[in-house]
């Protein structure tokens, strides 16, 4: 495994490891990444002294907060270093994972939500937290990949049949694979989705592409 030192002040170093362990919160601070998954500082004052350096970035923007939370499909970037990774998930919960510096100018976002506000413009609901207007043809559960820093959408990847995804969520969570069937839901049941061999709810399914990922998972 391939590692790299960066400056933590007082000349001392520590190393960027390129894999990390997994968690069990939905969000994961910085404090948490730096200090307890690439286990470059010691505490907490380490991790502080690197983000007051501007030497992180989390979707392609400086970040100096410890205690940002960051989510799936989250990149984390230190370019000093030329290393970025990614926040995703597994079945013991979210992780950390070394990708291309390509891949750290893209970030997959679910769509939670759909409405029209004022002047007739539609408005997404992503799953980060954020919102976008977006004027072109989209549904809850289809996927916006994003061109970073800017967010600006580059392609839309929709819920269906063979199409490539990741469950984020529940019993599978982790399972990577194509869906074979889309069950509609009723008044009395949940949508469903077929991934692989198994069953499970499509609230809990991210798609992360059309035949192939477009992402390292």
């Amino acid at each position: 495994m391939h590692t790299k030192n960066i400056s933590v002040g007082g000349g001392k170093t520590k190393k960027w490891a390129a894999t990390a362990k997994a968690s069990t919160r939905e969000n994961i601070t910085l404090l948490d990444v730096i200090r307890g998954r690439l286990e470059l500082a010691d505490n907490t004052s380490e991790v502080k002294k690197i983000l007051q350096k501007g030497l992180v970035q989390v979707d392609g923007k400086t970040v100096k907060e410890a205690n940002l939370g960051v989510g799936l499909m989250s990149v984390v970037s230190i370019p000093k270093i030329k290393k970025h990774y990614r926040i995703l998930t597994s079945d013991k919960g979210l992780t950390v994972r070394e990708i291309p510096s390509k891949e750290a100018e893209l970030k997959l976002c679910r769509v939670n939500g759909k409405k029209t506000i004022s002047g007739g413009k539609t408005q997404l609901s992503l799953h980060d937290g954020s919102t976008i207007l977006y004027d072109k043809e989209c549904a809850v559960n289809d996927t916006l990949v994003l061109q970073l820093p800017q967010r600006e959408v580059s392609k839309r990847i929709p819920l269906k049949a063979g199409a490539q995804v990741l469950v984020y969520w529940g019993r599978h969570s982790g399972t990577i694979g194509e869906i074979s069937e889309v069950i509609a839901g009723t008044q009395s049941r949940k949508s469903l989705s077929k991934v692989g061999g198994s069953q499970t709810l499509t609230d809990y399914v991210f798609v992360v592409g059309d035949k192939k990922p477009e992402i390292t998972i």
